[in-house]
């Protein structure tokens, strides 16, 4: 594939932003057709996110989750990975602003730069809080867990013992109860064991969740199983209560209980992660780009998004959800699109439809 920037190239050029499920599902399935593709992530990896948790806890190494993106694309005759981080979007000029290098002109464009973790506007706790959405993330929630073991198992001072052994973790969803149930397996193997001086009965995990039980976006009889398997293996569930404030200290839930801490993490939820510099656009309330029913940015002929980063209407407005199984047929889905206008098709294909084959966490 030609690298010059010139717009009188014999094959059209597909930009895709992010290497999420969804532009990744988007790339492979424009593998080998008439189309030149550049794939852009500010990291060379394709990260499976759901295992971000095992990481975190010491029970999976970092390349246990990530694969290299130039090894998928190795063989294929013309899409191409380039590492580069986005600074913004000319949809009008058909271009992507990257930080170091020049703009990328595109003919086709599928934004997939995935989400990010929302905070709500609370910088405090944005900034004493470990989110877990990188594998950045996990490596350092890793490191500071077992940072906290090796000073507690040298700690005299009983409140800084507790505090050091204490950890809170916010968000009652998959990701906040997998990491819950993980760091107690771990603490299960490592009190007592590694660090000598520190007791199994000694270490507080705190489970907190706004609403009334576990899993809100599965069934109530889940929800109250995930619970219970969590409190007997050690785990504090907090339902019904919300992270008021956070510092350097601990926490403070909305029912005035504080929690002496070193260790918050946040996964209470997320939101669009915006390449940088998209004009002014149909929004839901949660941020995501309004999309059309093929998936299409409304005004801007040949791009498309795709993901957590953005929606169609679904049903009175509702939203697919911020899941890899959408993203992933969103992807294949606009990859077809872009391949029966390259290739002239005289119907239009018609709008996507997210065929839901269950969730598992």
């Amino acid at each position: 594939m030609a690298d010059g920037d010139a717009r009188d190239r014999r094959r059209p050029r597909v930009v895709i932003v992010g290497s999420g499920f969804g532009g990744l599902a988007c790339a492979r399935r424009l593998n080998r057709q008439p189309v030149d593709v550049i794939l852009l992530d500010q990291h060379n990896y394709h990260l499976f996110t759901p295992l971000l948790y095992q990481v975190a806890t010491g029970l999976l190494n970092p390349a246990d989750i990530a694969y290299p993106l130039r090894a998928v694309f190795r063989h294929s005759p013309n899409v191409r990975f380039r590492q580069a981080t986005v600074t913004g979007v000319d949809l009008a000029g058909k271009t992507v602003r990257v930080r170091s290098g020049p703009a990328v002109p595109y003919d086709y464009l599928v934004l997939a730069s995935g989400s990010t973790d929302n905070y709500f506007g609370n910088q405090e706790i944005a900034r004493v809080s470990l989110g877990l959405k990188a594998l950045p993330d996990a490596t350092g929630l890793r490191n500071h867990v077992l940072t906290c073991l090796e000073r507690a198992d040298a700690e005299v001072n009983p409140d800084v013992r507790h505090a050091l052994l204490t950890f809170v973790m916010v968000g009652g969803g998959p990701t906040g109860v997998e990491c819950s149930g993980a760091l107690a397996e771990l603490m299960q193997i490592v009190a007592g064991k590694d660090y000598h001086q520190i007791s199994r009965s000694e270490i507080r995990i705190v489970l907190v969740e706004g609403l009334p039980r576990l899993l809100s976006a599965f069934s109530e009889h889940l929800g109250r199983y995930a619970q219970r398997v969590l409190e007997r293996r050690g785990v504090e569930v907090r339902t019904r209560v919300l992270v008021k404030a956070a510092d350097e200290e601990g926490v403070t839930l909305s029912d005035g209980t504080a929690i002496p801490c070193q260790t918050i993490v946040w996964s209470a939820g997320v939101r669009p992660n915006d390449p940088g510099g998209v004009p002014s656009l149909p929004r839901f309330r949660n941020a995501r780009i309004k999309v059309d029913g093929r998936l299409r940015i409304p005004g801007f002929d040949g791009a498309w998004a795709i993901g957590d980063l953005a929606s169609p209407e679904v049903g009175a407005d509702g939203q697919l959800p911020m899941l890899s199984p959408p993203a992933m047929q969103a992807g294949r889905y606009v990859a077809r699109a872009i391949v029966d206008r390259v290739r002239g098709a005289t119907e239009e294909r018609g709008p996507f439809h997210y065929v839901d084959k269950g969730t598992m966490a």
